[in-house]
């Protein structure tokens, strides 16, 4: 019996170590006082993304320094994958980003649109996330 036991918790954490290995990283930074922004770190958590927040003093430095335009401008900048992600940016839209893998700096919901991941509440607005290129013309990549 113990020798089964043995094999299913070896089983178990190898299962464990490969959904690890897979889950995409992402390295978030935001603002320490800003709790949307904690909403949407959330959000990714809890659709398979394994996060790094860091809390900086200036965001708009930190997404110049990653190439995003600051009319694309948010609370918060990410990076995932070679991908720079601006903004509320549902969890769906970067999975697919990452499955397509198009030549783009990155995607953006620019401003903090209500109902966006991280800004749910009862007054939901229609929003698009955008396909941002490198030389920082857009596209809309999904509508919600």
């Amino acid at each position: 019996m113990k020798p089964v036991r043995i094999l299913s918790a070896l089983a178990l954490l190898s299962v464990g170590s490969v959904y690890a290995e897979s889950a995409p990283r992402i390295e978030v930074y935001k603002n320490a006082s800003c709790s949307c922004c904690g909403g949407w770190v959330d959000h990714l958590r809890q659709n398979g993304f394994e996060v790094s927040s860091h809390d900086v003093d200036d965001v708009s430095a930190n997404r110049k320094k990653l190439g995003m335009p600051e009319r694309l401008g948010s609370c918060h900048t990410a990076r995932v994958d070679g991908y720079v992600i601006e903004g509320h940016v549902p969890a769906g839209d970067i999975q697919r980003l990452l499955m397509e893998k198009p030549p783009a700096l990155g995607l953006a919901v620019p401003a903090m649109p209500p109902g966006s991941p991280g800004m749910e509440g009862a007054s939901a607005v229609p929003y698009d996330t955008l396909l941002v290129n490198r030389n920082g013309s857009t596209r809309v990549f999904a509508s919600h």
